[in-house]
Parts: C-alpha cells; sequence; structure tokens
C-alpha cells in the first residue's frame, strides 16, 4: 500500500475509532510514564532508606559500646527510634505517589525544621565529622514537604562526610535570599529560605561539576548508586525550588536548597 493510500484510508475510518484509538493510546502514554516515574522515584527513595539504614544501625552500634551508661543508651537508641520514625514517612511518601495524591508541602520554619533535625543528621555523620549549624534571624517561612526534605538534608549530609573520610566538619547555614536575576534555568526572581551546606572535602574538578546531576553518576565507585544528588534535585523541584552546587578541587563543595518564601505566594 502506498503512503497516499495509507493516509486516505486512515482519514476514511470511522471518527469514534480514530478518537478511542487515539484516547487509548494517550492513556497507555500517561501509564508509561507513571511507571517510569515510579521506578525512578521508588530507586530515589530505596538509596534514601540505605542511609536511614546506616543512621539506624550507627545508633545501635553506640548503645551497644556504652552498655554500662544508660543515659547514653538512651540517647543513641532514640537516634535509632528517629531513623525508623522517618522511614515509615518515606514509605507513606510513596505509597501517596502511588495512589496518586499529592505532595504535602506545608508553610514551615526552616530553622526550627534544622533544628529538629540535628541530633539525627550529626548520627548520620559519624563520629569524626562535626555538625555545625548557623541559623539566620530573618530566614522567611518557606514551601516545604517535610519528608522529602529530610531525605534530601541526609543525601547532602552523607556526601559531605563521604568527601572527607578522615575527620573535618559539616556547616549548615540557613538565611533568607532574595534572588533578583532572571536568567533561563535559574531560580525565578523572588524571597526564597535558603539552606547550604559547605564542606572542606576533597571537592570537584570543573569536569565532574558537570555531571554530578546526572542519574547514576558517581564518583564513589562500586559504593555510590549515582542516585542520591538526582534525587535531591528532583526532590528539590517537586517543591518548586531550586538546587545549586559550587565545589573546587581540594577546598570543597557548597550545596544551596533555595526553598519557595510563603511571601512569594501570599
Amino acid at each position: 500500500m502506498t503512503d497516499l493510500a495509507f493516509t486516505k484510508e486512515i482519514l476514511l475510518q470511522p471518527q469514534p475509532e480514530r478518537s478511542g484509538r487515539a484516547k487509548a493510546a494517550q492513556q497507555r502514554e500517561r501509564a508509561l510514564h507513571r511507571l517510569a516515574s515510579l521506578g525512578h522515584m521508588t530507586g530515589g527513595i530505596a538509596h534514601d532508606f540505605r542511609n536511614l539504614l546506616a543512621v539506624i544501625e550507627s545508633g545501635l552500634r553506640l548503645a551497644e559500646r556504652k552498655a554500662d551508661q544508660p543515659e547514653s543508651v538512651r540517647t543513641y537508641i532514640a537516634a535509632a527510634r528517629e531513623g525508623i520514625n522517618r522511614g515509615l514517612d518515606l514509605t507513606s511518601q510513596l505509597l501517596d505517589f502511588a495512589n496518586n495524591k499529592e505532595l504535602d508541602v506545608q508553610a514551615r520554619d526552616l530553622n526550627e525544621l534544622v533544628r529538629s533535625s540535628e541530633p539525627f543528621l550529626s548520627y548520620g555523620a559519624g563520629p569524626n565529622i562535626r555538625v555545625r549549624l548557623e541559623l539566620g534571624s530573618d530566614v522567611p517561612s518557606c514551601q516545604i514537604d517535610p519528608s522529602l526534605f529530610d531525605a534530601a538534608v541526609l543525601n547532602l549530609v552523607f556526601n559531605a562526610r563521604d568527601a572527607m573520610p578522615s575527620d573535618g566538619e559539616i556547616c549548615i547555614v540557613t538565611e533568607r535570599f532574595d534572588e533578583t536575576d532572571s536568567t533561563p534555568g535559574q531560580p525565578a526572581p523572588g524571597t526564597y529560605a535558603r539552606l547550604r551546606i559547605k564542606d572542606r572535602g576533597c571537592g570537584m574538578t570543573p569536569a565532574i561539576l558537570q555531571k554530578v546531576l546526572d542519574p547514576f553518576f558517581t564518583t564513589k565507585g562500586e559504593n555510590g548508586t549515582g542516585i542520591g544528588l538526582a534525587q535531591v534535585d528532583a526532590s528539590m523541584q517537586m517543591m518548586g525550588g531550586h538546587l545549586r552546587i559550587a565545589s573546587e578541587r581540594g577546598t570543597g563543595t557548597t550545596v544551596d536548597l533555595l526553598f519557595p518564601s510563603t511571601e512569594a505566594v501570599a
């Protein structure tokens, strides 16, 4: 059959049949897109679960070492229990996604979220890494999904820790940020609550920095999945925020998470 004859045959088909086929094709496309999205999200959540299990394991291991110090044991067990609770939140997040529920984006105090996470993040960083908080006094209330926030910050703390294999310090800063530039690909002009995570680790070359958000790209060899930063970036986009990374070999890495201020949407 020639192309012209085939086209004529398609055009002469009854309209309801063509409409039904088009609708079925659209439904199939949506289903395939959702399966791909679910697969990507599941991979990211599996990565986040591994991080949470590492924190739980760290808390229980420390509790075993301090078995003769009841107060210390209670503290370590509390940290492990916090990891379990956050794991349950991640499970709920995955189930909500599967059931077509919207994100749980709320107007929250960024400083309050960071303070409540400090003990948990300290255990995630490990005994040789210090976690220091510098919380700003004029940070605006912002739009955040608490579960996505927890997973994102823990991911970044783990990455910072791995960049400093012996010892060091991770600095977590909160501050108000006003974006005035309207460059495509950058945050829209407006007010944001900025969370900055800085380390003085090995840093990255410009070539690596260009690839660091690519899914499955990793510099950790067999110990890395390449999902962590890509998941953080996806989470920020889902919350309407933005992620920025600056790094220099031998100096360290700075990651900024920009959360939309409630001032911008009032």
